[in-house]
């Protein structure tokens, strides 16, 4: 009787042990469905948010049939559409109405930014609403003489950047630029492709700013596409986490791990002195001042040396066109009177618009921007003088009286502490 339980228990055993062996299975099987499922829909994200983001052979193409058909000419077209020695590379675009690609011309490292001309425009105008642009490319018309070009520009830049700037100047830095192949005169499909750049912001600043060392150099342009110098190193801190991950990171906590990704403190302490001295170059320049609207670390990168650059410059915009663009913007709260990330004025509501007035100065919010990268490693004896300059940096209002006077000491004090303590180092 004993050998026929035996036999039996083994037989319980066996078949207990087969069920859980079939669970196990189904469970295995379910997880890698479920793995597969979300593996695909992830990718078909991604590959439909890359179609729609980047769609620079279509940039290419539309930019290439215009050229050929003498619409516009600039000193990159012929590289770009005939000898084939411009050419795009990684996509960078964030918006579809924005193309952004790594390319290389020739030995040159650069960056193309290229816009679409059936999509809305974001740029600063008359209003701050996307608005629709008129035809590309059809001022200057035929016909159109040097001297007229020479008043629509400078018509155009007087509304931009105020009476108050050196236009003629400006108008001359124009010209120069726009004359792509260097014969000393500027022809008509030249004429349209700089009427077109005009227009962007980034351009503006780039030919502003030409001479400084903060902003990517313009290195050439065809119609509204334009190749400047590539920053090597971008954003200025911190992680480019897949968007998957960004959605279940929390902003404290990504902001705690940007700032564990940062190069030592001397190496901070000489980019954000770059820093200020970009906010010192828009700061009633003599070609007027400019509003920096997004004071994000994407916004910036630096070099080998570890000098900034300013690697998007879309919502740096002229101080006088933003004025303008606010006094027309209607409101009904302060969140209604913001352009960019973090220009903000508040609203006037017994008339029911913004007022013109931007409430922090671009420094305010420069020092906003670096107080956690300079405060975390900086050395013990530097750390609370440090913090009390950057927290007076901070405080600074637009509509305060003598305001330029504090921003020129605030800004002066900063820079001089910050380089008393890598001066004697390899990284100044």
């Amino acid at each position: 009787m004993a050998r026929g339980l035996f036999p039996r228990a083994w037989m319980t055993k066996s078949h207990h042990f087969q069920v859980r062996l079939s669970h196990v299975r189904v469970k295995y099987l379910f997880l890698t469905w479920l793995t597969v499922f979300v593996g695909s829909w992830v990718i078909y994200v991604q590959y439909s948010s890359y179609t729609e983001l980047c769609r620079g052979r279509e940039c290419q193409n539309n930019i290439c049939d215009k050229y050929r058909k003498g619409v516009i000419d600039g000193s990159a077209c012929s590289s770009l559409c005939e000898k084939g020695s411009l050419y795009f590379g990684r996509c960078l675009s964030s918006k579809p109405s924005n193309q952004v690609y790594t390319g290389s011309w020739g030995d040159v490292d650069g960056v193309i930014k290229c816009q679409l001309d059936d999509v809305l425009h974001y740029e600063l105008g008359e209003e701050l609403e996307p608005r629709k642009e008129a035809a590309l490319f059809e001022k200057p018309t035929r016909g159109t003489s040097v001297e007229k070009f020479k008043e629509m520009v400078s018509s155009h830049l007087k509304a931009k950047v105020g009476e108050q700037a050196n236009l003629a100047g400006l108008v001359s830095l124009i010209l120069t630029v726009a004359d792509g192949n260097k014969d000393g005169r500027v022809s008509l499909p030249e004429a349209k492709s700089a009427w077109a750049l005009l227009q962007l912001n980034e351009v503006l600043l780039a030919v502003v700013l030409q001479d400084r060392e903060h902003t990517p150099k313009l290195l050439g342009f065809c119609g509204d596409l334009y190749v400047v110098e590539r920053v090597p190193y971008t954003p200025l801190y911190g992680l480019s986490l897949p968007w998957p991950l960004e959605l279940w990171v929390p902003a404290g906590f990504r902001r705690s791990l940007d700032q564990w990704f940062t190069p030592s403190w001397p190496r901070k302490a000489k980019i954000s002195i770059g820093l200020l001295e970009l906010v010192e170059d828009v700061f009633h320049g003599p070609f007027g001042s400019f509003l920096m609207c997004d004071m994000r670390p994407g916004s910036f990168g630096y070099t080998e040396r570890h000098d900034l650059r300013l690697v998007d410059g879309r919502l740096v915009v002229p101080e006088e066109a933003f004025r303008r663009a606010m006094r027309l913007q209607r409101c009904q709260e302060d969140h209604d009177c913001v352009y960019g990330v973090d220009c903000r004025t508040t609203c006037d509501h017994a008339d029911g618009r913004c007022t013109a007035q931007v409430s922090q100065p671009n420094l305010a919010r420069a020092c906003g921007a670096l107080k956690d990268y300079l405060l975390r490693g900086a050395p013990a004896h530097l750390r609370d003088e440090l913090e009390k300059q950057l927290y007076a940096c901070m405080a600074l209002r637009g509509s305060a009286e003598h305001m330029e006077m504090e921003h020129s000491l605030i800004l002066n004090n900063l820079k001089t502490l910050l380089w008393k303590q890598i001066s004697h180092t390899k990284d100044s």
